[in-house]
């Protein structure tokens, strides 16, 4: 038996503490959910409570997604790490870098498959740059994920691929590259690969009017007073409707996304035998690929990821002084708050869904109290947990 109840007596105050309305909480260790957790309220008016069939937008969390489903094609051959990105996208073999000076010179590096996963390749977060205004006058609503993710290449880089860390539209256009690589839509290639097979009922690029209703309300944090203010149900990532986002586009739930986690944990084997990577691949995507200068890039942009370096498009845990979590866990979050860890080494993941943008609390106090109260349940290691809450 675990020892949950400080997981849960935090999970109850977020509300009140760090403006957190609802939340959704599961821990899974050695393939069996062992905990869950729901609390607050996943309307704005306060009248209906969090629902283990209430949907998330994942935004940044269908990283996980997409850098898997692009691993599969490693593994399968299809794709190599150290291909130029022009081999399936023609529109990067012509780029361009902005120089310090302000000018615009040709690249000299290859931007390469690696690089995307890395977040090295230059690229900025800009979904509306002129040249997607461009297509869109062309093609209107038809524009579609390679079109959007090739029109992303025109314009100068912000640097030389390879050479820094910057969080960027890196893994939205890894989802174009997967979809020329694998010669399918890129969201039925996450269907057929991940979300099938795992029985990920509920997470899709596109839902159903009956699960938008199902979507718990979005919320903007006030930076000032953490208060939460509703912000609706939209989808920001959403270019065009046949735009499918691996930077940020699915929506989904905790008791989906777990499924995901759960056969990260357990070095690519579902509980269902399905054999989605394999364990040497889980091994690659966990393992750090940041040399010094991109490590420094990573911590001024995400200062609160003390301890982690970067791996194949996921944060990995190297470095737990001040920290009772395990080293070698790895996963990402999103801006809505959405949260998933996974360990191999200890069979563990855990999934926490929350729906507010701009919550700095999240990124600064929940998530990692959240993680270290996770591995202090679970060893059951009672004395330590009151500096983790009170800290």
């Amino acid at each position: 038996m675990y020892y949950f109840e400080p997981l849960t007596a935090f999970l109850d105050s977020l509300s009140a503490h760090y403006g957190i309305p609802a939340c959704d909480m599961i821990v899974y260790k050695d393939g069996e959910e062992v905990y869950r957790h729901l609390a607050g309220f996943s309307d704005a008016e306060g009248r209906k409570p969090a629902s283990a069939d209430d949907l998330y937008r994942l935004y940044s969390v269908t990283k996980i997604a997409t850098c898997t489903a692009a691993l599969r094609l490693v593994e399968e051959k299809k794709l190599g790490l150290d291909d130029p990105v022009s081999r399936y996208l023609p529109a990067y073999g012509h780029l361009t870098v902005r120089q310090e000076d302000g000018s615009i010179a040709p690249a000299k590096n290859e931007m390469k498959v690696r690089h995307l996963f890395t977040m090295s390749g230059g690229l900025d977060y800009d979904m509306h740059r002129g040249s997607v205004d461009r297509l869109l006058e062309q093609k209107g609503q038809d524009a579609g994920t390679i079109e959007i993710c090739e029109a992303f290449a025109d314009g100068p880089l912000d640097f030389e691929p390879g050479t820094h860390f910057q969080y960027s539209l890196c893994h939205d256009v890894l989802g174009a590259v997967v979809e020329a690589a694998s010669g399918m839509r890129f969201g039925e290639y996450l269907k057929t690969v991940i979300f099938d097979p795992l029985g990920m009922k509920d997470t899709s690029f596109r839902i159903s009017d009956e699960q938008l209703e199902r979507v718990s309300e979005m919320r903007q944090c006030d930076e000032k007073t953490w208060e939460p203010h509703p912000a609706g149900k939209g989808d920001p990532f959403r270019i065009t409707p046949e735009y499918e986002s691996g930077g940020g586009g699915l929506t989904g739930s905790a008791g989906d996304y777990i499924l995901l986690g759960e056969a990260l944990a357990n070095r690519g084997r579902a509980q269902n035998g399905y054999q989605l990577l394999k364990s040497e691949t889980v091994d690659l995507m966990r393992t750090p690929q940041l040399d010094p200068v991109r490590h420094l890039d990573m911590m001024r942009s995400f200062p609160y990821m003390a301890g982690y370096n970067y791996g194949m498009g996921v944060r990995t845990f190297t470095d737990n002084e001040g920290s009772t979590a395990a080293k070698g866990h790895f996963g990402w979050d999103g801006a809505g708050g959405f949260l998933m860890y996974a360990d191999p080494d200890n069979h563990m993941t855990f999934v926490f869904a929350e729906a507010v943008l701009g919550s700095t609390p999240s990124a600064l106090i929940v998530h990692n109290k959240l993680r270290d109260l996770v591995y202090l349940c679970l060893r059951g290691d009672i004395s330590v947990m009151n500096k983790v809450l009170n800290g």
